[in-house]
C-alpha cells in the first residue's frame, strides 16, 4: 500500500513537471524566452507559481530543460536521417542540413530562440551541448563520405563545427523575418548547395 501511495505521488509529481515543461515550450514557441514569464508558465500549465520552483530551483534551470526538450527533438530528426545506412552518405547530409533548415523556417520564433536568443547561463550550456551533439552527428557523415569516396580527405571534426556554425548563422537572418514559402525554398536551396560545395561532395541532391 505505501509502495503504491509513492508511486501515484511520484506519477503526479512527474505529470506536473511534465506540464510545466510543456506550458513553457508552448510560451517560448509563441514569443521567445521572454515570453515565459514564471506567472505565465504556471498560468499555462495549470499550477500555482509556487509550485513551479518545487520543480525546478530556477527559471534558468526550467529554461533549460525546455531547450533540451525542444532541441533534442530536432537533433534526433537529423539523427534518424543520417543514420540511415540504405542511402549513400551524400544523400544523407543533404537530406539532414534541408530537414534542419526546413523545420526551423517553419517555425521561426521557437528556432530564433533555440539558436540565438541571448538566454540564461543554463540555456548557454544547453546550447552549446547541442552544437556539439550536432557535430558529431555531421562529423561521422563525413567521415563516411570521405570513406566512400564522395568527398575528398578532410578534417571531418573540424569541418562539421564549420558547417553547424555556418548554417545556424546563415538562418538566424531569414528566422527574424516572416518568410513567405518561396522565400524558404531558396534559402534552404542555397544552404545546402553551399555546404555541399564547401565539403567537396559530389552530389545532385535538388532541395525542393
Amino acid at each position: 500500500m505505501q509502495a503504491a501511495t509513492v508511486s501515484r505521488r511520484a506519477e503526479r509529481r512527474a505529470a506536473t513537471r511534465d506540464a510545466i515543461v510543456a506550458g513553457t515550450l508552448s510560451l517560448v514557441a509563441e514569443g521567445g524566452y521572454g515570453a515565459a514569464a514564471m506567472h505565465d508558465v504556471a498560468r499555462r500549465a495549470g499550477v500555482a507559481t509556487g509550485s513551479l520552483y518545487r520543480h525546478f530551483p530556477s527559471k534558468g534551470e526550467l529554461l533549460a530543460r525546455v531547450f533540451e526538450e525542444a532541441a533534442g527533438h530536432e537533433l534526433a530528426l537529423v539523427d534518424d536521417i543520417a543514420g540511415d545506412a540504405s542511402r549513400p552518405p551524400v544523400e544523407r547530409l543533404a537530406a539532414a542540413l534541408e530537414t534542419f533548415a526546413r523545420r526551423a523556417l517553419a517555425a521561426p520564433r521557437l528556432a530564433y530562440a533555440l539558436m540565438a536568443e541571448p538566454v540564461d547561463p543554463a540555456v548557454e550550456a544547453a546550447r552549446l551541448e547541442n552544437k556539439r551533439a550536432y557535430q558529431r552527428v555531421f562529423a561521422q557523415l563525413l567521415d563516411e563520405a570521405v570513406a566512400a569516396g564522395e568527398t575528398p580527405a578532410l578534417d571531418t571534426g573540424l569541418a562539421a563545427a564549420a558547417i553547424i556554425g555556418a548554417f545556424q548563422e546563415a538562418l538566424i537572418g531569414p528566422l527574424s523575418r516572416a518568410h513567405t514559402p518561396p522565400a524558404a525554398d531558396s534559402v534552404v536551396a542555397g544552404l545546402v548547395t553551399f555546404t555541399l560545395n564547401a565539403v567537396g561532395a559530389q552530389h545532385g541532391h535538388d532541395p525542393s
